[in-house]
């Protein structure tokens, strides 16, 4: 069985908060930034989503063209 991360069912804190956005700012994947957090990435997701933050990436360029 998986192992719960450190957070697992506690409060956000604002300096986590500030921290979720800083790495989504920065294209870092969901998954990288629950590990950094101590979160799961549906938490991640679903804290994002009730803070308007994007988590989608940013540096993707369209239906995969290449040159």
């Amino acid at each position: 069985m998986a192992k719960t991360p450190a957070n697992h069912r506690k409060e956000w804190t604002k300096p986590q908060e500030r921290k979720l956005e800083k790495l989504a700012g920065g294209n870092t994947p969901t998954r990288l930034i629950a590990w950094e957090l101590g979160r799961t990435e549906a938490a991640v997701r679903q804290k994002a989503s009730e803070n308007e933050v994007s988590l989608k990436p940013t540096n993707q360029s369209p239906y995969n063209r290449r040159k």
